[in-house]
């Protein structure tokens, strides 16, 4: 007879290949949800630097309107990866790649991004004083931390934070200064055809007079050439009747 009281008190440990076969899957379907999630960021990410306002290559990077040179190196080094077009199969990955170069290439040229942190400068203070705020307050400020909270501002309709309140004054800012750029682009090249008009016209002027020179002198020399002509003429004419008026003298 069996000792059923062995086989109960000594169970048989699960099958090491049972316990095998479910690890792999397990890992498989993790991989699988990792490719999917990290291919869908890479699609989100190219979507976003499409959309972002290209004006501004920290919004195109992501960045904090304060962030330093080695910030920027630092994020554009991880974005390119992200959204490179050998890495996503997204159509216009191309495009915000060549975005995000033109961006970070900004923003390592000292000269352009001087300008661009002055344009910003200019916003932050300008939207400082609409706020009746001062402007040498910092962002970590709890006046403008909390200033979506803040009664005053909420009686007045204000409910946005600093932050966005602040990008969309750094946009309208630099799409003013853009727009300054390109009349001023316009106008110069307004007065470099009117002055490439006026030219055109000197010389026009000049080769009409040197035409009207040149048919005057060439008439001139034909009236000349008439009147000694004209000229010989009577004096042969002259001569004629005199030798008329000697021959009937002499008969």
């Amino acid at each position: 007879m069996p000792d059923s009281s062995k086989s109960s008190s000594d169970p048989r440990p699960p099958s090491s290949k049972a316990s095998s076969s479910r690890t792999p899957t397990d890992l498989e379907l993790e991989q699988l949800l990792s490719r999917e999630a990290s291919a869908f960021q890479r699609e989100v990410e190219v979507e976003r630097i499409l959309k972002a306002f290209k004006l501004n290559p920290y919004d195109i990077l992501d960045l904090d309107l304060t962030a330093k040179l080695e910030d920027i190196k630092r994020k554009y080094r991880q974005l390119s990866l992200v959204i490179h077009p050998d890495k996503t199969p997204h159509p216009r990955a191309p495009d915000a790649f060549d975005i995000l170069k033109k961006a970070e290439a900004e923003l390592s040229d000292t000269n352009k991004r001087t300008e661009l942190d002055a344009a910003i400068a200019s916003a932050r203070s300008t939207l400082l004083r609409a706020l009746s705020l001062p402007s040498n307050l910092t962002d970590d400020d709890s006046r403008l931390r909390n200033l979506a909270d803040d009664p005053k501002m909420m009686a007045q309709g204000l409910t946005t934070p600093w932050k966005i309140m602040l990008k969309e004054k750094v946009k309208e800012v630099l799409i003013e200064e853009e727009v300054r750029r390109r009349k001023a682009i316009k106008m110069n090249l307004a007065n470099e055809g009117l002055e490439a008009r006026k030219k055109e016209e000197e010389v026009a002027t000049r080769k009409r007079k040197a035409e009207e020179d040149k048919a005057w002198e060439e008439s001139r020399e034909s009236r000349v050439g008439s009147w000694r002509s004209f000229n010989n003429s009577k004096k042969k004419k002259k001569a004629t009747l005199k030798f008329l008026d000697e021959a009937c003298s002499a008969t």
